[in-house]
């Protein structure tokens, strides 16, 4: 309503919502000299709260930062810099070598639940795209002439087509001849099989990678049996020994404990025993391995720089740490990092689908079996625990029932309850209640096992009497000779079964020929952990998978064991032959895939409907690509004159 008076106008606002509440008066006056309008407050009630918008203002953020809170305590943590904060169902975890407490969270295989979706800066695999010449994105129209033949990457030698070498300005740069890479990995079998030493061998093919890289790996992949003893397992560990001398071209990426503090810039330049110290031509630090705090702070400082810089899901492997190092540390970051140690979980992995596939020769539980070992390392209580938690899961044993049919054995002899302040935390479970023995003959008299695991680099440890022995107590032993290289094995494949009249169960570390015996052509199995962590790797990188679990392991080992036919095993042999271990790293993926999001601790989604095609799409592609950019054309309207 209105009242008009000669100073000004009042204006009386009522409420009809709220009878109860006075009117509201507002006093308008207008001056004469000015047309500007004064309104003020006169009397009357507030402005009801639920029309207030500060208030539902402070209300709906309220909200949202309570329900933040509530989605990162239940649903996973955030990592910044590679630090996580704690998550459900976590809490902190003591070390198990040296009892120091550590915020290690999420027990649970799960851990950081980060949805992961691919980088469009990484390829298909979820790597960087990176490129020595132009950085992160490989772009092939980026370089030319010399620099893009002196690229592994883009070089084809002389299987680039005439309009390939034109237009990237390198013809004439390579010889007027033009081959297929059919041609070309024929040329390269002929130039390995020229060396007789494998050293030398290695050496070809490191250059080969360095020159052509996916000439490098068509020439592995379509000649396994043959080159994988030369690039990997026994002929690697000599080329570690001779890297100073056989080096070339740096490959990878050298920190040492000076760049401490300083880890995350080196990551960003991306583009030891004593008798190597010793060695005039040993390119590391020439000082002792630091040990301690100040190497374990290098550590932690790696791990957060790398995910840092290449983000949460980068796998991060762990190779050749020393035993009293080994354990802690995968104790330490596998519930903080995507992360393995392949000498301990591969190792064990393998060697576990070698004793699965036997049980089919030997009709009989895992239970069933007594299992001694010699060496209590690494590998040797790694294959130990996963014998263990195979037992528990596949036969419905407790921990303990399982554990009391595995011996082990170190250089000093059994291990036994009487030498359990000399024993570190993690082998306290496998203490038996027997005199101390240190000869192992007498081991196997004590213990009267089934299978007997070599993982000491002793070699001719399993000699005659041992193997005769073995046969004598079992209808059909099993002798897992797994040290490497071939001149650590605890015995040969020819040993092995010339001894036990053909009835042992043989597994290797190294490769053996076929060995004849009475008419039969025995193909010794050699345990490689090529045959696992190719599969777990792709399994992780294609789920999203944030912590790698035993879990994980196991369901490796029971699947490279679920693929060995009975001809494999009528031939004596426990796994697959290696020319079908791409075929086996898929198999193994795909089965850790379905376990992954069935149990709801993969993180790439949406989840393939076909993960078989989805992992296959996903392997390497060692075959040529055109060099050329890709061109396509306009309409003729619009393509301009020059072109019409």
């Amino acid at each position: 309503t209105r009242k008009v008076s000669g100073s000004g106008e009042e204006l009386l606002v009522d409420d009809k919502d709220d009878k109860k509440k006075s009117p509201t008066k507002v006093k308008k006056t207008e001056s004469p000299s000015k047309s500007k309008v004064k309104v003020k407050m006169i009397s009357g009630a507030q402005i009801p709260w639920f029309q207030d918008l500060w208030f539902w203002l402070f209300v709906t953020t309220f909200v949202i930062l309570i329900g933040v809170l509530v989605y990162m305590a239940f649903f996973g943590s955030y990592v910044c810099c590679g630090i996580p904060t704690k998550a459900y169902g976590g809490g902190p975890r003591e070390d198990i070598e040296s009892g120091e407490k550590s915020q290690d969270f999420n027990k649970g295989p799960a851990g950081a639940r980060t949805l992961f979706k691919m980088d469009p800066r990484r390829d298909k695999m979820g790597q960087r795209n990176y490129h020595e010449v132009t950085g992160d994105n490989v772009c092939p129209s980026m370089i030319r002439g010399i620099d893009f033949i002196r690229d592994p990457r883009l070089n084809k030698g002389m299987a680039f087509s005439l309009e390939e070498r034109q237009s990237l300005g390198i013809h004439g740069l390579i010889p007027p001849r033009f081959k297929t890479q059919e041609e070309q990995v024929k040329l390269c079998k002929e130039n390995v099989e020229r060396y007789q030493e494998d050293l030398n061998k290695y050496i070809y093919l490191v250059g080969l990678q360095d020159r052509n890289e996916r000439l490098f790996y068509r020439l592995i992949a379509e000649n396994v049996e043959q080159m994988m003893p030369l690039v990997y397992t026994p002929t690697v560990g000599l080329a570690c020994q001779k890297f100073g001398l056989i080096y070339r071209r740096p490959r990878g990426l050298f920190i040492t404990i000076h760049d401490k503090g300083h880890i995350y810039q080196v990551l960003r330049n991306w583009p030891e025993p004593d008798s190597l110290l010793d060695d005039p031509y040993y390119i590391g630090l020439r000082h002792k391995r630091i040990q301690g705090p100040e190497y374990d702070e290098f550590l932690d400082e790696f791990m957060q720089a790398v995910v840092r810089r290449y983000g949460q899901n980068t796998l991060i492997q762990f190779e050749d740490f020393a035993n009293h190092n080994a354990f802690r540390l995968l104790a330490k970051y596998r519930d903080r990092y995507c992360t393995f140690n392949d000498d301990i979980q591969g190792t064990a992995a393998v060697a576990v689908a070698g004793i699965l596939a036997s049980l089919r020769i030997t009709k009989s539980k895992l239970s069933d079996h007594r299992f001694l070992f010699l060496g209590a390392g690494e590998a040797a209580l790694g294959i130990a625990m996963l014998i263990t938690q195979a037992m528990v899961k596949s036969d419905g044993v407790t921990a303990e029932e399982a554990a009391s049919r595995v011996f082990l054995s170190d250089s000093k002899g059994l291990l036994v309850k009487t030498r359990s302040k000399d024993v570190s935390a993690q082998k306290q479970i496998f203490l038996k209640d027997l005199p101390h023995l240190t000869d192992f003959a007498q081991m196997i008299e004590a213990v009267k096992p089934t299978a007997i695991l070599g993982a000491a680099a002793a070699r001719g440890a399993f000699n005659t009497g041992i193997i005769k022995r073995m046969a004598e107590l079992n209808e059909r032993p099993i002798i897992f000779a797994l040290s490497n290289p071939t001149s650590k094995a605890e015995c040969t494949a020819a040993e092995a079964y010339e001894h036990s009249d053909g009835r042992a169960i043989f597994a290797s570390g190294s490769p053996f020929p076929n060995f004849e015996w009475k008419g039969k052509t025995f193909v010794p199995g050699q345990g490689n952990n090529a045959y696992i962590f190719p599969g777990v790797s792709l399994a992780v990188i294609a789920s999203g998978i944030h912590h790698i679990s035993e879990d994980v392991f196991l369901l490796s080992a029971q699947t490279l064991a679920n693929i060995v036919t009975q001809a494999d095993l009528d031939a004596g042999r426990l796994y697959p032959p290696l020319t079908e271990i791409q075929n086996v790293s898929v198999i193994i993926a795909k089965k850790i895939m379905e376990d992954a999001y069935e149990k709801d601790y993969a993180y790439t989604y949406p989840e393939p409907k076909d993960k078989e095609a989805f992992l296959k799409e996903m392997l390497y592609d060692y075959h040529y690509d055109c060099a050329l950019p890709v061109h396509w054309n306009y309409p003729a309207a619009y393509a301009g004159p020059e072109n019409q």
